[in-house]
């Protein structure tokens, strides 16, 4: 419900157990103050399934075309009607061998209605022709088409329109986790007995009383496991990132993970928290010594140490100076966008063990204990990812970055992913959370615009930051996949679930599915989008080619000679072939890479005649509809 993989504590102060969790420990009397849709999850899935009914940019566009040229091909009609009827009735309209068709008080009733039902009939047909009957056509195949090839490029289209929304866009608001990242936490520095292990290490450095430590505490203080198969094949580590990463370097310094957890039995266990940023476990040897390993946040763990542990075994008090050259490797594994964290333990008296029956309240001490050593884990940037953030740059859609990691670490990934190119970028470029959502409404919609890092924020804030890109005119896209980020994926305009990590609500919640998580592929929808939008535009151009002619003809003609060269017949056969072939030819073009050297097309701003610029040069200038058809495409 949160979004988050942590234990959340419920007592007396916060004793609400919402729907759509899971108890993972403790038990308890439960009373139900709401079911179904009263829930929160029940709120939750009725805020998403609320349809907000908006046209997309395209969808706006094409009506204002389609109303554009229905009214056009309505006074073309109208004109051609009346002229037609004053020659008619005038005695200027002549047959084929120059009789006249009409002549007053001599031709019969059945003649002069068959006379007037000929003219209705062009003029009816000229509606017919003039009106953009194709267009659904070549929409729903352009879109329909892109789809399916979308799907080999790992995004599982949801909802049809989606896919020419993401053409439009102009901001991607990017979770980092799993998604500019790989989501596989790696240590990457670690020190441990007051001296540094270079990547890779063995412990053959350190004493055995430190080495016992160190693998007691990776071993029996984790929420993760490791599976070491007996035909040595491949080592499996589960657990969340940070746990597996631990363990991985655990396996690195030569663990045995199933020997390690054998050598000591776990007497009590105090989960990792939020509020806490810290886990701690009681371990009693086979020597009947009772060890209580600490593991969290660096800065919080250390903060608790009154001595830290010597390369040799030797224990050393923690002076200031002391503590300030670990807060010091701390800041500098920070800056290199590295988590934190630290091991401690302490001895534990077998006397001050609580009975079994008082253990389930017991809080481990934390107090005088002992620095063990500090490691620095990195999910390092996916492959492309800055490529792709470089592509999305210069194409116009703008990148940021929506976290819940600090501001230290967002900066850092931002500037290895491209998304930030000044380290010294501060405010509002870069923001906390909190601070964004303090604002208010007139001054986020001021800021969003220059927000390209939020760093501590909530899932809340970036429905804040979605609706403010909004207001100020953004077409605007988020990736999210956490059930919490169903609001977000639920407002923006396009909505873009992570088939991996993602959670069902998420993806309900969402438009296009990426399927492996990457942001590469999400580019590679905005280029699917753009073609989608381009496509449709050669289309509309083809159309007004050809109706525009058409209908210039019949006008000029039937004004000057009271006869239309195109009868119905040969408009609606004109009109068949060029929205059945037609659409069919320019509707399943695929992308080219020039699509991502344009700007993108926005809510509101004119898309320009980018694709169309060639044709309208080529043919289009040789047609007497120049003039229309450009007045008419700018429109889009």
């Amino acid at each position: 419900m949160t979004g988050e993989s942590k234990i959340v504590l419920k007592d007396q102060k916060s004793p609400f157990l919402m729907g759509g969790c899971k108890v993972a420990d403790g038990y308890g009397t439960m009373l139900v103050t709401a079911v179904g849709l009263n829930t929160e999850w029940g709120l939750l899935m009725a805020s998403i399934s609320e349809d907000n009914n908006e046209e997309t940019p395209l969808q706006v566009r094409l009506n204002g075309v389609a109303t554009f040229i229905g009214i056009v091909g309505l006074v073309v009609a109208a004109m051609v009607l009346v002229v037609l009827f004053a020659r008619y009735f005038t005695g200027h309209t002549t047959n084929a061998d120059g009789t006249v068709q009409f002549v007053k008080g001599r031709t019969g009733v059945k003649s002069t209605i068959f006379g007037v039902i000929k003219i209705l009939t062009v003029a009816v047909t000229i509606v017919v022709v003039a009106v953009p009957e194709g267009l659904p056509l070549a929409v729903t195949l352009t879109l329909a088409y892109s789809m399916r090839k979308m799907m080999a490029d790992k995004a599982l289209v949801r909802r049809l329109s989606a896919c020419e929304t993401m053409g439009s866009a102009t901001t991607i608001c990017s979770d980092k986790t799993g998604t500019l990242t790989l989501n596989q936490m790696t240590v990457v520095r670690s020190i441990v007995g007051a001296i540094e292990l270079q990547p890779q290490a063995t412990i053959d450095k350190l004493s055995p009383t430190v080495t016992s430590l160190v693998l007691e505490a990776i071993a029996q203080n984790t929420s993760g496991s490791v599976f070491e198969p007996e035909d040595g094949s491949t080592v499996e580590v589960t657990g969340s990132p940070t746990e597996k990463a631990i363990l991985s370097w655990g396996l690195e310094l030569h663990m045995k993970f199933a020997v390690e957890r054998s050598k000591s039995a776990i007497i009590h266990v105090s989960p990792f928290n939020s509020e806490k940023k810290r886990g701690g476990v009681a371990v009693i040897g086979r020597d009947s010594d009772v060890h209580v390993h600490w593991k969290g946040a660096a800065e919080i763990v250390l903060a608790l140490c009154t001595n830290w542990l010597y390369v040799d075994g030797s224990t050393h008090e923690m002076t200031s100076d002391k503590a300030n050259h670990f807060r010091k490797y701390i800041e500098d594994m920070a800056e290199q966008s590295l988590r934190c964290v630290a091991f401690a333990y302490r001895n534990l008296d077998p006397k001050d063990i609580p009975s079994e029956e008082q253990r389930i309240n017991w809080e481990l001490p934390d107090n005088d204990l002992t620095l063990i050593g500090i490691v620095g884990m990195k999910d390092p940037c996916r492959p492309g990812v800055r490529d792709a953030v470089e592509l999305c740059t210069n194409s116009g859609v703008k990148v940021r970055m929506v976290t819940g990691d600090n501001l230290q670490t967002a900066r850092a990934i931002a500037l290895e992913c491209g998304i930030l190119t000044d380290p010294q970028a501060s405010a509002p470029v870069i923001i906390e959370g909190k601070v964004f959502r303090a604002y208010s409404d007139a001054e986020r919609e001021a800021v969003a615009d220059k927000i390209s890092v939020m760093g501590r924020s909530s899932p809340n804030d970036k429905l804040l930051l979605v609706k403010a890109l909004k207001k100020n005119g953004h077409v605007v896209a988020v990736t999210g996949d956490g059930t919490n980020d169903a609001p977000a994926l639920h407002e923006a305009d396009i909505g873009l679930s992570m088939g991996i990590q993602g959670t069902e609500v998420a993806k309900e919640s969402s438009d296009i599915i990426i399927l492996d998580d990457n942001f590469a592929s999400v580019v590679k929808v905005v280029r699917w989008g753009r073609s989608v939008y381009a496509n449709i535009q050669k289309f509309i151009q083809f159309q007004l080619t050809v109706n525009v002619a058409a209908l210039i003809i019949n006008v000029v003609a039937a004004i000057s000679s009271g006869n239309v060269p195109l009868n119905a017949v040969q408009l609606l056969w004109v009109n068949l072939i060029m929205d059945t072939l037609g659409a069919l030819a320019l509707a399943t073009e695929p992308p080219t890479d020039q699509l991502m050297k344009r700007t993108p097309v926005g809510r509101s701003a004119a898309a320009g005649t980018h694709v169309r610029d060639r044709p309208s040069k080529g043919r289009g200038n040789s047609c007497p509809n120049k003039d229309a058809s450009s007045y008419i495409e700018n429109l889009l």
